[in-house]
């Protein structure tokens, strides 16, 4: 079981490629004093609003990991803590390198497209190697360490245990990752729905302008919303998919048995999720040098990107087929596989996934992107005012769904043709094994906003405003892109997840004709929905205080519109962060409850429908609410490039409008769906024994 020991070594070695990103992002020079003032307010709002959050969700932590200590076993609240810890320390790794990047990309941006974009996405890097290098190393060293504990690798009874036990190193990371996302995502869209609505709405003056008091907390809002709180969410993604794999480790023993006559040991299969990832983070590593790009165009970036993504994707299914073929078998061989039915189904499901992530990726930029038809009819329609704007946004979100329900699909019908259940958890670790690219690219917007606002109130030259507005409008798409991604990863690995549940629970089948499983469907199925009322309306009260301190100000400070005196940005950044964390608590304790109410009171098989339906209109609201929240976004973004009107505009007024609705849509409610989808199923897989005892 050598092999095994490759997983820490390959997370090591992403974790030293994020270190020296990080001093790529540090060689830049950060500008002049105005710039480095601005940077700075920036890099303290988002040190203090995560310093305040930590603390909070800190508690919670605690708490429940007294309550798995007494009730599930020490070993369960350990692992917990440790998949907390490393959940946090990934965001705030990512929040550090993004708040020295983003001025450092402005700066970068004064000698061309080139620089800025290799700033940019190097501290996009950070954040992706950092939550591969550090998922990866935690929940493998915990493994091994737990084997060792419990009879080391010759007992199959002992690595069943750990197991079970694992499965709250990914419950602590969900834990994380709900609060990191929903208190972040409260915070940026209370603080950007306050500052447009005052600021370019009301008093006309431009985004990012230095006289809006909303504006710092805006830019800070970009970052502990899109970097700390996607950090999280993907980490916990990550590492969920791994752990689902895992579980399912002897179901995928049984299936090649059964099927093909192939005895496979369990362990090898419990160990192949965790060496696909291995590979996976080499694999990303080797694609990140690819993106490159010397052109101003949106266009470009994108090719740059995609560029770096598919090499990484070749990379990945090379390994794949190598690391099977070892592990399972002992040998390598072109056309081998072919004849090891189970090694070739486990290829092809991760394959599957592989391409799943990408396709929606593209299915995403395609209704983001205001190259494309979709997001220009929604521009278009701002010539007739705000009702057709949000009406068509919200129909091109609906519409959108089609296509990655449709790849899912496909992905879990080659999996499980090929693999059985446990390819279908595969597919999921297949899907996120080149997380490491894909979240860079994801975490390269929020710099590229911040450096386009920082170029905003520092008055650069035009031709640095050129290059950060096209930096910005690209990180908007692949924003959208990212979160498309992690909801469609969520699909596949909150399958796995259930299906592991349903296995520690005895489970062969859901009968919808039951009623106690028809019960638990309907309360899944409500409960996306009302999560999101819950979060959206934590967004409009925040903003609520936003707009009326920022009013305020606008009023009572003489000389502020002149230029001549400065705006309170700390109060406006305090409010933010006051409000975000007090309006985090109820979504999240929602998401931690309902399952154990439901499980508890009507039993293992109302839990289960539960599961079902959470995931089925979970997966279907969450790429709704993300595509057509970042379509209004850029279709506002086309507008002010001087179409239907321009800048000021009634056309302009619209689509500032449907960017405020969508907002909360695409960086509060949606995104934090996906993590609701894994975070209820790993809750359920971790207190399946008590569960069992009823």
């Amino acid at each position: 079981m050598d092999l095994i020991y490759l997983a820490p070594i390959c997370a090591v070695l992403g974790l030293l490629f994020a270190l020296y990103s990080f001093s790529k992002v540090m060689k830049e020079q950060p500008g002049d004093e105005k710039m480095q003032k601005i940077a700075a307010a920036i890099h303290l709002g988002a040190m203090v609003f995560l310093r305040r959050q930590y603390s909070a969700i800190g508690a919670f932590v605690i708490v429940m990991a007294i309550i798995l200590a007494v009730l599930i076993s020490p070993w369960a609240a350990l692992c917990y803590i440790i998949g907390a810890v490393l959940s946090v320390c990934a965001g705030f790794i990512g929040m550090q390198s993004a708040t020295r990047a983003n001025v450092r990309t402005t700066n970068a941006a004064k000698r061309g497209i080139g620089q800025a974009v290799k700033v940019s996405f190097a501290s996009g890097s950070v954040m992706g190697m950092s939550v591969v290098g550090l998922g990866l190393l935690g929940l493998s060293l915990v493994f091994i360490a737990l084997v060792m504990i419990n009879g080391g690798f010759e007992s199959v009874g002992g690595i069943n245990t750990v197991v079970s036990i694992i499965a709250s190193f990914g419950f602590g990371a969900s834990s994380v990752a709900l609060f990191a996302r929903v208190g972040g995502g409260i915070f940026t869209k209370a603080a950007d729905v306050g500052a447009d609505l005052v600021g370019k709405v009301e008093v006309g003056i431009p985004e990012d302008d230095p006289r809006n008091p909303a504006v710092i907390a805006d830019n800070v809002g970009d970052n502990v919303g899109d970097v700390a709180g996607m950090g999280a969410d993907l980490f916990e993604s990550y590492v969920g998919s791994i752990i689902a794999a895992m579980a399912l480790g002897v179901t995928g023993a049984v299936f090649a048995s059964k099927l093909f006559g192939e005895t496979i040991a369990p362990l090898n299969l419990i160990l192949l999720p965790l060496l696909i990832a291995a590979f996976g983070i080499i694999s990303a590593i080797i694609g990140t040098l690819f993106v490159r790009t010397k052109k101003n165009e949106s266009s470009a970036i994108h090719k740059a990107f995609n560029t770096g993504l598919i090499i990484a994707i070749i990379v990945s299914v090379i390994a794949t087929y190598c690391v099977t073929s070892i592990l399972l078998y002992g040998q390598i061989g072109m056309g081998f596989m072919f004849e090891a039915q189970l090694g070739m189904g486990i290829w092809f499901a991760t394959i599957a996934g592989l391409l799943a992530g990408f396709l929606i990726g593209l299915i995403s930029e395609y209704y983001t992107s205001f190259d494309y038809k979709p997001t220009k009819g929604i521009a278009k329609s701002c010539q007739t005012g705000s009702a057709t704007t949000v009406i068509s946004g919200f129909a091109k979100g609906m519409e959108s769904t089609v296509w990655p329900v449709l790849i899912i699909a496909a992905a879990i019908f080659i999996s499980y043709q090929f693999a059985g259940i446990y390819g279908i958890g595969i597919a999921a670790v297949g899907m996120l094994s080149t997380l490491g690219i894909s979240l860079a690219v994801d975490a390269y917007g929020p710099v590229a906003d911040n450096a386009g606002g920082i170029a905003e109130m520092t008055h650069q030259e035009p031709e640095v405003r050129e290059i950060t507005d096209t930096l910005d409008a690209v990180g908007n798409t692949t924003a959208a892109i990212g979160k498309g991604f992690a909801i469609g990863s969520a699909a596949l690995t909150g399958l796995a997840l259930f299906s592991a549940y349903a296995l520690a629970v005895g489970l062969d089948s859901i009968d919808v004709m039951n009623t106690t499983v028809f019960i638990g469907i309907l309360i899944g199925g409500m409960l996306p929905f009302l999560f999101s009322a819950l979060t959206m309306t934590a967004v409009g009260d925040a903003a609520q205080q936003i707009v009326v301190e920022v009013r305020r100000q606008f009023k009572e400070i003489k000389g502020l519109m002149e230029g001549t005196a400065e705006p309170d940005y700390a109060t406006t950044v305090d409010i933010a962060t006051k409000a975000a964390i007090k309006k985090m608590i109820a979504p999240g304790l929602l998401a931690i409850i309902a399952p154990l109410v439901v499980g508890f009171v009507l039993g293992p098989l109302a839990l289960g429908g539960l599961l079902v339906g959470s995931l089925v209109t979970g997966f279907l609201l969450a790429i709704t609410m993300a595509n057509a929240g970042g379509a209004w976004d850029n279709a506002k973004k086309y507008i002010e490039m001087g179409n239907y009107g321009g800048k000021g505009s009634d056309a302009h007024k619209a689509a500032v409008v449907g960017d405020t609705v969508g907002d909360p849509f695409k960086d509060t409610s949606g995104p934090s769906i996906n993590i609701l989808i894994k975070l209820m199923s790993l809750i359920s897989l971790v207190f399946v024994p008590m569960l069992i005892l009823m």
